[in-house]
């Protein structure tokens, strides 16, 4: 029997399908025999005691959870996520040069500081990249601090305020598509593929409509028959830039290539959300986290590392 615990916050439980996906680790580990509690910021000193830790809190450097990793790692725990996923993941210029080193397919994609963003910068990349760009800030998620700009005067704008925030910008080239890919790994297994459907009017998951209210995608389950092994292929190879912890790598499908948008560490798995055609995903994490053997719908190729 092993004692694991799961390292959330409050404004994590708020959310009923987060909540519900808590509850179903906690079951899952009940029915393979193992303990389960739930840690909060003031418990946090408690990790120690346990076998094995699973973060569901916004992950960070700056933030307690990345606190919570790093302690459980020093103490010889079994940690998703654990915390060299977190600081290359959170940095999206890091993350992307990951990716870049392992040749795994991306979007043209650079990286400017604030004395290249101009507007002789700009007018270089828009004929290089094509219009429209999109530009990102290196510490955002949820789709916050990337935005499409289309001329040269934009580009500056955005890209000057993004910049208020990191020493570097990342610049990408645009490629439209009406859903992305989502393929969730653990240790260079597969757990569950889902599609990300945009919402009408909306270019990426977690959008504004022209009145400013929230835009969300729709979460479509996948079964396995129905993926395309390439897909995979390129999913696994940009995870095992990373490391081999849990990753939700997004992906867009272009003329039947695959290209990698971004690679996420602690993705979701909400209750009847990502886990719609993959109920198994809750078994599989805790196995994972007792050290047990678990099989997932494709794995990394022996021999094959970041």
């Amino acid at each position: 029997m092993a004692r694991l615990a799961i390292f959330t916050e409050r404004y994590t439980i708020r959310r009923a399908v987060e909540l519900t996906a808590l509850t179903n680790f906690r079951i899952a580990a009940a029915k393979l025999g193992h303990d389960c509690d739930f840690l909060f910021r003031s418990e946090i000193m408690n990790i120690p005691r346990y076998d094995g830790l699973l973060i569901r809190a916004l992950t960070d450097p700056l933030n307690t959870s990345y606190v919570a990793a790093r302690l459980a790692e020093v103490h010889g725990l079994r940690v998703i996520d654990e915390p060299d996923s977190i600081m290359v993941c959170c940095d999206k210029v890091n993350m992307y040069q990951h990716l870049m080193r392992a040749d795994v397919p991306i979007p043209d994609t650079c990286f400017l500081t604030e004395d290249e963003v101009t507007i002789e910068q700009a007018k270089e990349l828009f004929e290089s990249y094509g219009r429209p760009l999109v530009l990102k800030a290196p510490n955002s998620s949820f789709s916050a601090y990337v935005e499409k700009v289309h001329d040269e005067a934009t580009f500056v704008k955005v890209g000057k305020r993004f910049l208020r925030r990191a020493d570097r910008l990342v610049v990408q080239q645009y490629l439209p598509s009406s859903f992305d890919w989502r393929v969730t790994i653990l240790d260079g297994k597969v757990l569950f593929a889902v599609k990300y459907v945009m919402a009408k009017g909306a270019w990426k998951a977690h959008d504004k409509d022209t009145e400013g209210r929230p835009n969300i995608c729709e979460v479509v389950g996948v079964e396995k028959s129905q993926i395309d092994p390439r897909l995979i292929e390129v999913a696994l190879k940009a995870g095992a830039s990373i490391g081999r912890s849990l990753y939700g790598v997004d992906l867009k499908e272009i003329d039947g290539s695959f290209m990698v948008i971004e690679v996420n560490d602690n993705p979701n798995i909400d209750a009847g959300v990502e886990d719609i055609k993959n109920p198994e995903v809750y078994r599989n994490v805790v196995r994972h986290l007792a050290g047990e053997p678990w099989e997932g719908w494709y794995e990394l190729k022996s021999g094959a590392s970041a």
